[in-house]
């Protein structure tokens, strides 16, 4: 094994185990809206695992880029998903008067287009 393998191995394990320390010490009640606002992160994994699979060079390299860039993309929708969800407990329930009705509509027409 060459120096990269081990300082790859090396960083790896450092990476995995900081935020196993950082996630582990964030309290219940922040976990959701930290992780749903930190998609970003997983965006750039998602690069990483591209630039990771376009320099491939072995089939092993090429493996673990698919991976990374499948892992990657799964965080990222599951994020928004999240996030969508978590906005809509925000959402009142109580009923809305025609006028509002009307420009909400047009408010949700025109993000749609």
């Amino acid at each position: 094994m060459t120096v990269n393998v081990f300082a790859g191995a090396y960083i790896f394990m450092l990476a995995a185990f900081a935020g196993w320390v950082v996630i582990g010490n964030v309290p219940a009640i922040l976990h959701t809206p930290l992780m749903s606002g930190s998609n970003f992160v997983h965006g750039i994994v998602v690069v990483g695992g591209l630039f990771v699979l376009l320099n491939a060079t072995s089939v092993l390299e090429q493996s673990i880029g698919f991976i990374a860039v499948l892992l990657g993309a799964g965080n990222v929708a599951g994020g928004y998903a999240v996030t969508v969800r978590m906005l809509a407990m925000f959402t009142s329930s109580t009923p809305v008067p025609a006028h509002h009705a009307k420009r909400r509509r047009a408010i949700h027409h025109a993000k749609k287009a």
